[in-house]
């Protein structure tokens, strides 16, 4: 049987410390609704007749009573099970001198006391006693408590695995549901990752796609590349990386096994060049002409609109066969969701959050 899916927030509100239980108040009927909208639960007329009366009683038993009927499907906890003064995190922060060993701060300069460490044995013990497949990180909170990380924007949507708290555990971090009551515009992108959130309870491991990456290529490599994947493939997909109006290197991906990275750019060699040559070079450019030009070979971008005339303008390579364009399908798709890469990665792939990896500050590429 699949264990239930672990909710771990970041502290009790006024709701929950009147109540004794964890997501009880305006946050926890959120958290719900959003389930069933994703599918991890699904309501019954019981359960929309405990919705009604919680919006018309505003009391807390509603929502206790639908976690307790999907007790087999979902669990919730909190970093810390107590409430902060004014909802205000900062209470349970200070100074780097106060601060608990191994954990940075979990906001600006504020470090969470050490006097608070209890808390975090605790969720151990309870993340430990229930053994889940896959913990949902509601918040900075619980990303710092259990990854050491923050910056919820930047890695929800990723899977990872737990570094502290207690480790090797699975990880989606998402947003909490009162910032989706802040900013509403927020929910879809919650509901997708609480989708994302029931594929990944199939299953207790970490499991990335296997990948085939061919990376500092040289002519003959290239050369195979295009005759072994390229030539004959259902699709390629293109991504160029730019900077000025320079092209800094382009992706071509024969299907989602392989693909192959060329760089033009390399800040160690004393050029500045990765090829040795302007002859090497041209004929690099010669190879990927051939094929950006061959209509029989279907093309996707993300981005296309800027990517097929950037080409034209800074290498009068006239793409042809572009058929796709992943940008342009999420516009069709959810036309009121951000649309980069990283993005769409975070939604439909089962990728880290790459563009964590490494800073990538020198692309002018626009994919907003």
């Amino acid at each position: 049987m699949t264990p239930p899916i672990l909710f771990v927030g970041e502290a009790q509100g006024e709701d929950e410390a009147h109540f004794g239980a964890s997501f009880v108040g305006s946050s926890g009927m959120e958290l719900l609704r959003m389930c069933d909208a994703a599918g991890i639960i699904h309501f019954d007329n019981t359960d929309r007749h405990h919705v009604s009366s919680f919006y018309s009683t505003r009391n807390p038993a509603h929502t206790n009573s639908i976690w307790d009927r999907h007790h087999d499907a979902i669990r919730r906890t909190n970093v810390f099970q107590q409430h902060p003064p004014r909802n205000d995190l900062e209470y349970f922060c200070g100074g780097k001198s106060t601060a608990l060993g191994g954990y940075p701060a979990l906001t600006g300069s504020k470090y969470v006391r050490a006097e608070f460490e209890p808390e975090l044995d605790r969720l151990c013990s309870e993340i430990l006693g229930l053994n889940p497949n896959l913990i949902v990180c509601l918040g900075n909170t619980p990303l710092w408590a259990l990854s050491g990380r923050t910056a919820i924007t930047k890695w929800r949507g990723a899977t990872l695995l737990s570094t502290h708290c207690v480790a090797d555990y699975k990880l989606l971090p998402t947003y909490h549901p009162a910032a989706v009551l802040y900013q509403y515009s927020l929910r879809p992108t919650a509901i997708a990752d609480l989708q994302k959130a029931q594929r990944e309870n199939a299953y207790h491991d970490l499991r990335r796609p296997k990948r085939e990456i061919w990376i500092e290529p040289t002519l003959e490599d290239i050369s195979r590349f295009i005759n072994e994947f390229i030539i004959g493939c259902d699709i390629l997909s293109v991504d160029i990386e730019t900077s000025g109006n320079r092209i800094t290197c382009i992706g071509l991906a024969s299907s989602t096994t392989n693909a192959i990275v060329i760089p033009f750019d390399d800040e160690r060699t004393a050029t500045g060049s990765y090829w040795s040559s302007q002859q090497d070079e041209y004929k690099c450019w010669l190879l990927i002409r051939e094929i950006l030009m061959d209509a029989s070979i279907p093309k996707l971008f993300h981005n296309g609109l800027y990517d097929i005339p950037f080409l034209w303008r800074s290498m009068r390579i006239k793409v042809l066969g572009a058929v796709h364009d992943t940008m342009l399908l999420m516009h069709s798709l959810q036309p009121e969701s951000l649309k980069s890469l990283g993005y769409c990665g975070s939604l439909f792939a089962d990728e880290c959050a790459w563009k964590n990896l490494g800073a990538h500050t020198k692309t002018i590429k626009r994919d907003d």
